[in-house]
């Protein structure tokens, strides 16, 4: 059986005998007794075994070490301490598998740094047993959300020879010789040799070809690994992440910020439901008060603004920032901080952005000025997801390319999109890792993400 039928059905296993297996977390060992702390990561709260002298292979119990898997069995029995409803009296322990002495997770406080340099073994302690079970459930509220509402799950193409972002901070895929490259009679690396016949890359969003399937689905939604080959080192950056981009037909502006704001507070509530264990350690360790945070964003009304308001709420203020607010150019995290946490005091959508400092694929609106984009700021956190009306009209989309400067060889499949049977459509992306950041209270980016990827560290 599994400590988490064992938790969920203690009545039924009461003074019965049970078999567990899985490993030693702590080791308390006294002359006529000892203390196991056990767990097989099926339950964020460990077991207390309690083994006594009369055991026959006692003596070779006590010098069980901490990381070693064993199978436990013994009688489930009322636990004499508060804390603690039930533990187990054993009646045979037996060794699945031993531990060196220098194993790295010892029962002490260990610093994030240092487990990050030890990521194959973080999830053994109860930090990152807290996190990645939180991803996991998280992961399969997602799903469950859009599944439920009769989206189309896409898979993305991985490789790709578009950037959607028209950033230019792409991983290059290529089968070449790095030391004897071909070049075209311009002296340029000849790409036609390549695997490909072209230049690829990794991609950064799946959303371009999500909205071919949007426009024959009417509802998609991607949930996949995206990739930035940006040399950043902040707490809140990755070169591999993850990124949940739905897409939807016959859908403007403000029916895309209500499925935003719906798909959120359904992700957090199910986190909230189902992570009660979790969030408690984290509410008590990681960062106090997560858990009112994620009930008061799920009992909230987003606030929606438009950029221009924005930074005018922000000028009018008085507020001396770091960063002076100005029209025509991006929120800093302070002014974020501001409109979320001190003006609103709730989730503020800021839409109608300027269409400068905004994607190619945003839909221009009447002013000329600003493009039908939104990013939904959350307290606490700061953006959370970004998205837009996607511009439908072909010649629109066309000028805005060439004023873009953009080559249109690579996106005419796009372009097309529009003159076949094109429609209104909208949708939105979030970093998985953000949400994740979020709902956890942790704040660097490597601590959510099993094995980070980020600038000079590519290990395990």
């Amino acid at each position: 059986m599994t400590d988490k039928e064992l938790f969920k059905n203690i009545k039924k296993y009461m003074n019965k005998d049970i078999t567990l297996e899985g490993w030693i977390r702590n080791h308390r060992k006294q002359k006529e007794f000892g203390f196991i702390s056990f767990s097989d990561g099926t339950y964020f709260t460990q077991i207390q075994i309690v083994y006594e002298k009369d055991l026959k292979n006692f003596d070779d119990i006590q010098k069980m070490r901490v990381g070693s898997s064993i199978k436990v069995i013994g009688k489930v029995v009322e636990s004499p301490k508060d804390d603690q409803a039930f533990e187990i009296h054993a009646k045979e322990i037996i060794l699945l598998g031993d531990c060196l002495e220098d194993y790295p997770i010892q029962p002490k406080k260990h610093s994030r740094e240092f487990l990050r340099e030890q990521a194959y073994l973080r999830p053994r302690t109860n930090l990152f047993q807290a996190v990645f079970k939180i991803r996991s459930k998280a992961s399969f509220a997602i799903h469950e959300y859009f599944q439920d509402r009769d989206y189309v799950y896409f898979h993305a193409p991985l490789i790709t020879a578009a950037d959607a972002e028209g950033a230019g901070e792409m991983f290059k895929v290529t089968t070449l010789d790095l030391d004897n490259l071909p070049k075209t009679e311009d002296n340029k690396v000849d790409f036609s040799k390549d695997f490909f016949g072209k230049q690829s890359s990794l991609t950064v969003s799946g959303q371009l070809q999500a909205e071919t399937f949007a426009l024959a689905y009417k509802k998609t939604y991607t949930f996949g690994p995206t990739f930035r080959a940006e040399n950043s080192n902040t707490k809140t950056h990755a070169n591999e992440f993850w990124m949940i981009e739905p897409e939807i037909a016959f859908c403007d502006l403000e029916q895309d910020m209500d499925i935003m704001e719906d798909m959120l507070k359904y992700v957090v509530k199910y986190v909230l439901d189902n992570c009660q264990e979790e969030l408690k350690f984290l509410d008590n360790f990681v960062e106090k008060g997560l858990i009112e945070k994620l009930e008061k964003l799920v009992k909230s009304k987003a606030v929606r603004i438009t950029h221009h308001d924005a930074i005018k709420y922000l000028i009018e203020s008085g507020k001396k920032f770091e960063f002076t607010p100005q029209y025509g150019e991006d929120l800093a995290r302070e002014h974020e901080k501001y409109l979320t946490e001190e003006k609103f005091n709730a989730p503020v959508f800021v839409y109608n952005w300027p269409k400068d400092i905004k994607a190619f694929y945003m839909r221009l609106n009447d002013d000329k000025e600003t493009v039908a984009a939104v990013d939904l700021l959350v307290p606490g956190s700061g953006e959370l997801m970004g998205g837009s009306q996607r511009e439908e009209r072909f010649d629109v989309l066309n000028n805005r390319m060439d004023e873009l400067h953009m080559g249109k060889e690579e996106l005419d499949w796009y372009l097309k999109l529009r003159q076949y049977g094109g429609c209104v459509h909208s949708g939105f992306g979030m970093g998985f890792e953000r949400l994740i950041m979020y709902l956890t209270g942790i704040e660097n980016i490597r601590d959510v993400i099993p094995y980070p990827r980020t600038p000079g560290n590519c290990e395990f």
